[in-house]
């Protein structure tokens, strides 16, 4: 395994023995990167993510040798030879390749022939030597055989299917179509004029190397295929393909390389393209899936690291014009302490009764800031708030709304707000979103953020598991408030999980606040090894000993208060005091199991105790000029804000219902080769009006420097 995992990922020897050491511990990723330096070798979270990406599967690959191996021993077919051949495999292909002969499968061509007693025959045409083949199988002209030429058929038949089992035939045709293979469309003649195809219509007829596609438009080509609107096809130069196989196995010139050459036909039409064709589709999805994923998992850390308000009172406003606008009033904790609705647009249009009322509220829960859902009526209702001339200075911003109707509907919603319906809930969850993005965004499914890229079109269980990776690293980054922190956010705390999440919630609700990271060890099934992994990441506000509040593990306390009792200071003197941490010469303190990069993290946690490493919200206005898609003029210069990522560029709200794509060509005059070096997702951005396509309603911008 160990070897494995080095020839993947370049690590060295000991970062990698180490660290499968500590997984076989259960010990999370998080935990490692941050508090096992020294025995990593300093490896980040992407590192060791991928060593146990490689562990998982070498493990699954070990997995299915042994289920090969024992169902070869039970056809009593396993010699000595595959068996080796069969341990010493390291891809899942060339293992697949060696167990297909023996493969138990359907009734087939060539098991009827064998049955009918035509292997002799097929093994004397694959010898090459008999020039009057007609002569010799008409011997086997009986029982289910009526003739000559059904006797030469059978005997094909078995030739095809042991052409189809050769390897280096395999292999051949699979580098072929790695190399060579072009996916081609057509439309369906009866949905040409469907209005659900029209999305699809650039792919009615298309034709794109394989190899070069780019992950989203096969991903769309096959959801188009998958709705019915369009058929897709793999191919390769057959004439080609054929005469490489006849290479291989034809070595004479008679009756027999005839019926040979036959064979070769019929296993290629029939047995070896379907399969490969489709093994390389199937592996070209894989990649576009990788790829689909990757720009996902980024959009999503990029979200999930946003900026947060932080602590304040926030007035959140759900818009919509019938149904009113759904308000609600937050503590700096996030509480819920008033909701009421108010009715400012048509067909009611009571906007002065609805500027007073948010006047009295602002004034009467003491609100520093307001947040506006970014749907429905989201321009027109910020367009009233910024005519109210409040007492006090509050803030405006403008909030995704993306999955607060999926949150508002969840059973987490309905715990949390028994007594109140989905628009109540809706309004606090955009409310919350502007105090802490990360908070509140755990309790939605990611995929129903709308940060991805074909999300719904990829393999299910890797993206979940990506994301899930995501979302653990984020949380663990940031840390988090034992004594305020939902179950969703403490569920993907390093070593915590779901149950236990759920055993620290109702302790702090049954027992009062954790005053101190030894509490934490009362919580019922919290034992030792979750203690070690998760305690350095909840944080104490305003505990006894200064470093509950901090990233500095527990187990390296005794190592703070030495540094403390050397200069003659408490610890509590340390925290924040830069000149007197940078003068502690570290290497006293090193130890067999302690060395310079944990105690460099611990004088930089010191010095700013418990940071958030996200940068704070900024206000944000949207050009007030511009209501819809019909307001856009070319050359205009746009505020907006980055709310979606993919390879091919980057989506852009600009205040109104769609959003602009700055293509990839477009985010800069030189080559672009990752948009996330050049965009963030929410991030502020100036953008120019390339062209507003109204009747397809397309937005071009460009990003202006």
């Amino acid at each position: 395994m160990i070897s494995y995992i080095i020839s993947q990922t370049k690590l060295s020897e000991t970062s990698v023995k180490n660290t499968v050491e500590l997984l076989n511990e259960a010990c999370t990723i998080p935990f490692i990167s941050r508090y096992r330096k020294e025995r990593t070798g300093n490896l980040d979270e992407v590192q060791i993510g991928d060593i146990v990406k490689y562990k998982e599967l070498f493990e699954a690959l070990e997995k299915r040798k042994a289920t090969i191996i024992k169902a070869l021993e039970e056809q009593e077919v396993l010699t000595e030879e595959l068996k080796q051949k069969i341990e010493k495999t390291q891809e899942l292909i060339t293992l697949e390749d060696l167990y297909l002969p023996f493969k138990k499968s359907r009734k087939t061509k060539a098991e009827t022939a064998r049955k009918n007693g035509l292997e002799p025959l097929a093994k004397i045409i694959m010898s090459q030597n008999a020039s009057d083949i007609e002569s010799i199988a008409f011997k086997y002209v009986k029982g289910e055989v009526d003739s000559v030429e059904d006797a030469l058929e059978g005997a094909r038949h078995i030739i095809s299917e042991w052409i189809n089992e050769r390897t280096d035939v395999r292999n051949n045709i699979r580098h072929q179509l790695e190399r060579f293979a072009m996916i081609s469309t057509k439309v369906v003649k009866s949905k040409v004029d469907d209005e659900n195809a029209q999305k699809y219509r650039d792919y009615f007829e298309w034709e794109e190397a394989l190899s070069r596609i780019p992950s989203h438009r096969l991903l769309a080509i096959l959801r188009a295929e998958k709705e019915g609107f369009i058929k897709s096809k793999i191919s390769i130069d057959n004439d080609k393909a054929l005469a490489k196989i006849e290479d291989r196995i034809i070595r004479s010139k008679n009756a027999c390389s005839e019926q040979i050459q036959i064979a070769i036909q019929d296993a290629y039409k029939r047995l070896l393209f379907p399969s490969l064709s489709n093994e390389a589709l199937q592996n070209a999805k894989e990649k576009a899936d990788k790829s689909a994923i990757n720009v996902f998992a980024k959009n999503l850390k990029q979200l999930l690291l946003g900026s947060p308000l932080g602590e304040k009172r926030v007035l959140a406003i759900d818009p919509g014009f019938r149904t009113g606008c759904k308000i609600v009033c937050l503590d700096a904790q996030g509480n819920l302490k008033h909701n009421e609705t108010i009715y400012p647009h048509p067909p009611k249009s009571d906007t002065i009764g609805a500027m007073k009322k948010i006047s009295s509220l602002s004034e009467a829960y003491q609100i520093e800031a307001i947040a506006i859902g970014n749907g429905t009526a989201s321009r027109e209702t910020e367009a009233i708030i910024r005519k109210i001339r409040f007492k006090n200075d509050i803030q405006v911003f403008v909030v995704s709304e993306a999955g607060a109707s999926i949150y508002s509907a969840s059973k987490i919603a309905r715990d949390e707000f028994p007594n109140y319906d989905v628009t109540v809930r809706g309004s606090v969850s955009i409310g919350r979103r502007l105090q802490d993005p990360l908070a509140e965004l755990v309790k939605i499914d990611a995929k129903s953020i709308g940060v991805g890229q074909y999300q719904h079109d990829v393999d299910q269980t890797k993206l979940q598991k990506e994301l899930d990776n995501v979302v653990e690293n984020c949380v663990n980054a940031v840390g988090v408030n034992i004594n305020t922190a939902s179950t969703s956010l403490l569920s993907y705390v390093s070593g915590i999980g779901p149950k236990l999440a759920e055993n620290i919630f109702n302790y702090r609700t049954e027992k009062g606040i954790f005053k101190s990271r030894n509490d934490i060890k009362k919580v019922p099934r919290l034992g030792d090894k979750a203690f070690e992994q998760g305690v350095a990441f909840l944080r104490i506000k305003d505990a006894k000993n200064p470093l509950d509040d901090s990233a500095v593990h527990p187990e390296s306390y005794a190592i703070v208060e030495k540094m403390a009792k050397d200069l003659g200071k408490n610890v509590s003197d340390l925290i924040g005091n830069s000149a007197l941490l940078q003068k502690i010469d570290l290497k006293p303190y090193c130890t067999n199991s302690v060395g310079l990069p944990t105690l460099q993290d611990i004088i930089k946690e010191l010095e700013k105790p418990g940071l958030d490493i996200r940068e704070q919200a900024k206000v944000f206005t949207f050009n007030q000029n511009i209501k819809s898609i019909t307001d856009l003029q070319e050359g205009q210069l746009l505020p907006g804000i980055i709310n979606n990522i993919t390879n091919f560029g980057a989506f852009v709200d600009v205040g109104i219902k769609e959003s602009g794509l700055i293509h990839v060509s477009n985010l800069s005059d030189s080559f672009v080769s990752d948009v996330n070096a050049h965009v963030s997702l929410h991030q502020q951005v100036i953008v120019k009006v390339l062209e507003a396509d109204i009747v397809r309603k397309r937005i071009q911008l460009k990003l202006h420097k």
